[in-house]
């Protein structure tokens, strides 16, 4: 006779496997991802995993730190860092781990623009570091960036405005697996339905193929098929009309594919070197070789939805990450909430772009991305336009991160 507690187990291997067919991830860097498959914690009774072979046990990702241990920590203007820390309270206020949070938010709303200084003071006497640790034990990792593109559109389709940007699609299915078991809370399925069947939802190849059968879920078109895709990568983006007038795309929904690289494509055809890739050499590549952009662009299965948003703000205010609240240039970064909670400060210790020179800085976990995975993992926003455009096309650096969190919020 199975067990009850055996039975959830292989509920859960069969929802990850359905996970692995249907895709469970979020967009990529900017915006909501769903936890992956391999983050399901184990069943009390389920069979135990073999063990670690020896030296090579789980290092623990929070290790305890010291403010003297944060590189540059005493030279930051953390009178910067203190707008973007209040929408992280602003964003925490609705999070689950909020009751660790409200007193420390509460004393920081009760400060009037604090000066540098006082800051520090602040964040010394109500907050502890703690160095992300990676399960082997290493404690750097990968720092990329991202940003919001500007691209030109039209409502309706013409030249040179043939690409479409597509809304959310009413047969796309997402069921919430916390609502099956409590253990995969925060794990997202989607699919459509095939008779009474739930299966895959359609990839970037065959989304490509349906475009004309859109009707209302076409939201604009734009004129580039590349600054389309990367739209996509980045999560969000800006669009300007023919009339001058702008508005935002916004991250909607994703079909539920994994997110492949195509920079990593590119260099395992052997294309590029790894050094080279990134995204203004992938355009370059793109321009080069018309030919052979679709299959490259469907080389990713993974497709983003977006809806329109207005444009806040006298110069507008940066995107709304996973968070809830908008992102604030060079100080925002994506993370993986598995392994940092969305709101907490980060001390982000890495390199400015293609460069040895320091770049440390406080920044907010403000927002979560399909590749991004890992605990030593960031993606840096940095802004909106051109110039924002290749500083996060050019990132990918090593770094360090310090989680700043309230007594008694990190884990035994």
């Amino acid at each position: 006779m199975i067990r009850k507690s055996q039975s959830r187990c292989l509920i859960i291997a069969a929802l990850a496997l359905l996970l692995a067919a249907c895709g469970s991830p979020g967009k990529p860097p900017a915006g909501s991802a769903a936890t992956s498959a391999a983050a399901c914690p184990p069943c009390p009774e389920c069979p135990a995993a073999a063990p670690a072979a020896a030296g090579k046990a789980d290092a623990k990702p929070l290790q305890a730190a010291r403010w003297s241990d944060l590189p540059g920590w005493s030279d930051d203007d953390l009178a910067a860092a203190w707008p973007p820390f209040l929408q992280s309270c602003r964003g925490l206020a609705s999070r689950p781990h909020w009751p660790q949070w409200k007193a420390v938010c509460d004393e920081a709303r009760a400060m009037v623009a604090p000066a540098a200084p006082a800051v520090r003071r602040f964040f010394e006497s109500w907050l502890q570091p703690w160095l992300l640790t990676n399960p082997d034990g290493s404690t750097r990792g990968l720092v990329t960036g991202y940003y919001e593109p500007l691209l030109r559109g039209s409502r309706t389709r013409g030249q040179p405005y043939l690409q479409p940007v597509l809304g959310v699609p009413p047969d796309l299915l997402t069921i919430d697996l916390g609502n099956v078991l409590p253990e995969l809370k925060n794990m997202r399925l989607r699919g459509r339905l095939q008779g009474n069947k739930v299966v895959p939802y359609f990839s970037r190849a065959e989304i490509g193929k349906r475009a004309n059968e859109g009707g209302d879920r076409v939201l604009l078109y734009v004129d580039d098929p590349v600054e389309l895709f990367f739209l996509q990568v980045q999560g969000s983006g800006r669009v300007q009309l023919p009339d001058g007038s702008k508005l935002r795309l916004a991250y909607a929904d994703q079909n539920g594919h994994p997110y492949q690289s195509i920079g990593r494509v590119l260099v395992d055809r052997g294309e590029m070197s790894l050094e080279q890739a990134s995204m203004q050499s992938i355009k370059q590549w793109a321009r080069a070789n018309p030919s052979r952009l679709s299959e490259l662009l469907n080389a990713n299965p993974s497709y983003v939805f977006f809806r329109e948003e207005a444009i806040r703000g006298k110069d507008g205010d940066g995107p709304n990450g996973a968070l809830g609240v908008p992102l604030t240039p060079e100080r925002s970064i994506a993370v993986d909430p598995r392994h940092v909670a969305l709101g907490a400060p980060v001390f982000l210790a890495t390199t400015q772009p293609d460069s040895a020179q320091p770049w440390r800085r406080l920044v907010m976990a403000q927002d979560t991305g399909g590749a991004i995975r890992g605990v030593v993992r960031a993606d840096l926003f940095w802004g909106f336009g051109a110039a924002a455009g290749n500083q996060a096309g050019r990132m990918k650096q090593q770094g360090q991160m310090w989680v700043l969190l309230p007594a008694g919020a990190a884990p035994p």
